[in-house]
């Protein structure tokens, strides 16, 4: 805060003068307080330029060399890399505050002497503004004018710190508030939440001024919206684009683009097209913007066809020479990319938007670009790469206190998870996403969840708990599920209904996805669908539509989806008693599990081949060699918790023909109850798994 009361004290203007000795401690303690009054100029975590430290302190007669030296030795200081930081970084504020002011503007002037470049430059200026004593409009206003330097300037957090402290050297409360709202956003961007909040509580919120409020509400939204319910995130914005319209085109229409943001969030079709729909009075400069906000408004007020052009020409022209590559525009590219199926060009625009987010910033978009980039490798198919993209995001948005980002992390890693074969994974990503997601209103982190989940039941064949999951994610309306997830569901909902009896609901969603593949939304819908009828067609049919399924198939890359359609053709054959060719389907199906790293889906090819009488890999050892196939499946199965109904269900028998084949197992290996024979079985399947 401004220190007023030292107005009497030599260099109670401008930059202080000579001022007292900075030194009136140890020499440690000097070096402590240099760098604690450098990370106030930039708190992005990368520590202090030693060259930077080791110059200030010797223009105050120290040997530095030597101080550093023992202040590393005490385990006070770190030097690594040409950059010297505090070993515990979290007590700079306090130690920077602590001592008397004197001392403390003293530093900041042997800082600024001792940084190379013009005086103009930002941290010099800081520096100098840091030693001065409030008011100092005029050092205040230069400090300002570097702080809004454009874009490839000094990074967010510097850019923070500089508005802040031009805050307390100015002359008037309306201007103190605009330099502490525009503090607060550049702390937002630094990936500084809680910084960010404390910059806007002290500027408030009211005022004469449309703009600062509207500034103002624009942070407060977007802070929400990485991290708070986005319904009110959503009310925030549209509040700051109203306030901001007729003085600032260009916010206010970031605002209106962050409500669709929360709106999608939300999963209300219905909000994001008003807010898209909510555009300037005059015709906008960026061409491509406009082509954004064009077809993505068609595309939620439903008219998908109408909006496939104009998002298509966001897509093409993402990159090219003379278009913005800033983060923003490319991550719109990958966004409409995703939105008309083109999953290779959502995979170059979100992997530039990363590439370009880390190199110039701002930070607060790494978590998200690493998002899109991991739910296109998802859609693509390519497991292992989403998790690595999701594992990267989920470390980054909670260092950054982005938990709704941090949450749509999770609940791709818990779809990722459901293939993988981890349950335990599942359960815990899925939980941790969900969690959020109820607190703030994620409708999209809570419906993929739960998609993971019943995935999960899929591949351990509990069809009826699949079904019951996927049932609500799958139809249309309020408190249903995502409008962006729902199409992507049908086919595991299909497969899991059909095989349970639930045919009339699978042939309504049939119908549905059937209209939502036709537009070319995905590149694996063809084929899901050809085997969405093939599960729901009589015998007679069945199978021209499992090889009509594959020959789709074959169009485009996917190992797992394939391998699904594989797996239930092969374990329809094996029902039809040809087992022979039924052989051939699941080796095929096992391969591509395996390949494409969906080892629980592996799981049950292996199983499905030994009901042929194949010697898949992972046989049993032990007891359980005394079992036929058909009795071993049932055996595992009821190991896992499975009721005889439940069972009868996931091998398509009668409950009569479970309960024949459990009596004898349990006489063949000797087991007077269901307790005992899934600890046998636990035994045994541990002894072959580590042999």
């Amino acid at each position: 805060m401004p220190e007023t009361g030292e107005r009497g004290s030599p260099g109670a203007a401008g930059d202080g003068g000579a001022g007292p000795d900075p030194s009136g401690g140890t020499p440690a303690e000097l070096l402590l307080l240099l760098v604690a009054a450098e990370r106030e100029r930039d708190a992005s975590g990368g520590g202090a330029d030693a060259a930077v430290i080791l110059g200030a302190a010797g223009a105050a007669g120290l040997d530095a060399g030597a101080a550093l030296e023992a202040a590393e030795a005490a385990g006070l200081l770190r030097l690594a890399g040409g950059r010297v930081d505090l070993v515990d970084p979290r007590s700079a504020r306090t130690l920077h505050a602590g001592v008397e002011p004197a001392r403390r503007r003293a530093a900041h002037r042997l800082l600024a002497d001792a940084h190379a470049g013009s005086p103009g430059t930002l941290p010099v200026l800081f520096h100098r503004a840091s030693a001065a004593v409030a008011p100092a409009p005029d050092l205040g206003d230069a400090l300002a004018a570097a702080a809004g330097l454009p874009d490839g300037g000094p990074a967010h957090a510097e850019r923070s710190a500089a508005w802040a402290r031009s805050a307390e050297l100015a002359v008037g409360a309306g201007a103190r508030a605009v330099r502490l709202v525009e503090a607060a956003d550049q702390a937002r961007l630094a990936g500084l939440p809680r910084r960010a909040r404390e910059l806007l509580a002290r500027a408030g919120c009211e005022g004469p001024h449309g703009a600062v409020r509207g500034a103002a509400q624009l942070v407060h939204g977007r802070l929400a919206l990485q991290d708070g319910p986005v319904a009110d995130a959503r009310e925030a914005l549209l509040l700051a684009a109203e306030l901001l319209a007729p003085v600032d085109a260009h916010r206010a229409q970031a605002a209106r683009l962050a409500a669709v943001e929360a709106s999608w969030a939300m999963g209300d079709a219905t909000a994001c097209a008003e807010a898209l729909d909510q555009g300037p009075d005059r015709p906008e400069s960026d061409r491509l913007l406009t082509a954004y906000r064009t077809g993505m408004s068609a595309v939620m007020h439903g008219r998908p066809d109408s909006g496939r052009q104009p998002l298509r020409e966001v897509v093409a022209e993402a990159g090219a020479p003379g278009v913005p590559d800033g983060p923003e525009t490319l991550l719109r590219a990958g966004s409409a990319a995703l939105v008309v199926g083109d999953l290779a060009a959502a995979a170059r625009a979100n992997s530039r938007a990363l590439a370009v987010a880390r190199a110039r910033g701002p930070y607060v978009l790494v978590a998200q670009a690493l998002e899109r980039l991991a739910y296109g490798e998802l859609r693509a198919g390519r497991h292992a790469r989403a998790r690595a993209h999701a594992e990267d995001g989920l470390r980054t948005a909670l260092g950054a206190g982005q938990d709704n980002l941090a949450a749509h992390h999770h609940a791709i890693l818990a779809l990722v998870a459901s293939v993988e074969g981890s349950p335990e994974a599942v359960a815990e990503h899925a939980a941790a996403a969900e969690r959020v997601a109820a607190a703030h209103g994620l409708a999209q982190a809570a419906t993929l969840a739960q998609w993971a989940r019943a995935r999960a039941d899929l591949a351990r064949g509990r069809l009826d708990e699949a079904a019951a999951r996927l049932g609500p994610l799958v139809g249309a309306g309020p408190r249903r599920g995502h409008f962006a997830v729902r199409m992507l569901a049908v086919p595991c909902f299909v497969e899991a209904a059909a095989r349970t009896g639930r045919t009339e609901a699978a042939r309504s969603a049939v119908a549905e996805f059937a209209r939502w593949s036709a537009q070319g939304s995905d590149p694996q819908a063809g084929a899901q669908l050809v085997r969405c009828r093939a599960l729901l067609s009589g015998p007679e049919e069945r199978e021209a539509l499992f090889a009509a399924a594959l020959a789709r198939h074959e169009e485009v890359a996917g190992d797992f989806e394939r391998g699904r359609t594989q797996f239930l053709y092969g374990a329809w054959l094996r029902r039809r008693r040809r087992p022979g060719e039924a052989r051939g389907r699941l080796r095929d199906a096992l391969v591509s599990f395996e390949r494409g790293g969906a080892l629980g889906w592996a799981a049950q090819a292996r199983a499905e081949l030994r009901a042929t009488g194949d010697a898949a890999p992972g046989e049993p050892a032990g007891p359980l060699t005394l079992l036929t196939p058909q009795q071993l499946r049932i055996a595992r199965c009821v190991a896992e918790g499975a009721t005889n109904r439940e069972v009868a269900l996931r091998l398509s028998v009668s409950p009569r023909t479970v309960d024949h084949h459990l009596r004898n197992v349990f006489a063949a290996l000797g087991v007077r109850s269901r307790v005992e024979l899934s600890r046998l079985v636990d035994r045994s399947e541990k002894t072959t798994a580590h042999p």
